[in-house]
C-alpha cells in the first residue's frame, strides 16, 4: 500500500482513502494500494467507506498511462474495469464518500459504490470521455444503465454532461449530497447501518440484482477493450 492509499479501521468500520495530493489519477500504483486495502477489509470489517481527498475524489485513469496507447493503456482500463467490477461485487457494502469532483474513472467508482454521499460544492461529476474524444467502454455504459436515472442515462453517457453535486443526486451518480464538513459522519453513519444487515442477505440480493448485467461486462471486457485500444 503506497501513501496515496490509507486503511484504517474505527470498529466495524473500515475507511479507505485515496489521497496522492493531487486529482488522485487512477494508476497502476493506486490500484494495487486499493485492492490491497480491499483484501484487508474484507478480512477485519464489516462495511467499508471508499474516502477522496477535499475536493478531488478521483480524475479518473492517468491520463500519461492513456495516452501511451497499446498494452499499457489497455491493461490499465482493464485493471480498473475488474476493480469497480470487485466493488460491485465485494462481500461487505461499500459507502463512497465523494469529496469533490469525481470524473470518467472516478464517476465509475460511484456507480460501483452501494450507497454514495457527495460534499455539496462546485464540484463536477459525469462520464467525460465522448467529450474527450474517447468512447465509452462496455463496462462503464453497463454501469451506468445500471445505476443511472433513465431520464438522465443519454445525457450522461453519450452527451457527456457534468453535474453538481445536487444534479448527480437526480442523475444516479450520488444518493445524497451534504454540507463537505458533514461528509464524513454522513458515510460513517451509512456504513454503520448497512454493517447491520443480514451480511449473506445482502450480498445475495445484491448479487442477483447485479449479476447479469456484471456477468455480461466479464463476459465482453477483453475483446471491447482490444477494439476500442488496440496496439499500433
Amino acid at each position: 500500500m503506497t501513501e496515496a492509499v490509507r486503511f484504517e479501521r474505527e470498529g466495524e468500520i473500515a475507511h479507505i482513502a485515496l489521497d496522492d495530493g493531487k486529482a488522485n489519477a487512477v494508476g497502476p500504483g493506486l490500484l494495487d494500494s486499493l485492492g490491497a486495502a480491499l483484501d484487508r477489509a474484507e478480512k477485519e470489517a464489516q462495511a467499508v467507506v471508499l474516502h477522496g481527498r477535499p475536493g478531488r475524489f478521483s480524475a479518473g485513469f492517468d491520463l500519461s498511462v492513456l495516452g501511451s496507447g497499446g498494452e499499457p493503456a489497455r491493461s490499465l482500463v482493464q485493471r480498473g474495469a475488474e476493480l469497480g467490477l470487485r466493488l460491485a461485487e465485494f462481500p461487505r457494502p461499500v459507502v463512497a464518500a465523494c469529496s469533490g469532483h469525481a470524473i470518467a474513472m472516478g464517476a465509475v467508482l460511484l456507480l460501483c459504490a452501494d450507497f454514495r454521499i457527495g460534499a455539496r460544492g462546485a464540484f463536477k461529476i459525469g462520464l467525460n470521455e465522448v467529450a474527450i474524444g474517447m468512447t465509452l467502454p462496455h463496462f462503464a455504459r453497463e454501469l451506468a444503465r445500471v445505476r443511472l436515472s433513465k431520464r438522465h442515462l443519454l445525457r450522461a453517457a453519450v452527451h457527456a454532461e457534468f453535474y453538481d453535486p445536487e444534479g448527480a443526486v437526480d442523475a444516479g451518480f450520488l444518493d445524497e449530497a451534504v454540507a463537505p464538513e458533514s461528509l464524513d459522519e454522513v458515510a460513517r453513519a451509512h456504513a454503520e447501518r448497512l454493517a447491520k444487515l443480514d451480511g449473506r442477505a445482502f450480498f445475495g440480493t445484491r448479487r442477483g440484482m447485479l449479476g447479469g448485467a456484471l456477468e455480461d461486462i466479464r463476459q465482453r471486457l477483453v475483446s471491447d477493450l482490444s477494439r476500442l485500444l488496440p496496439d499500433g
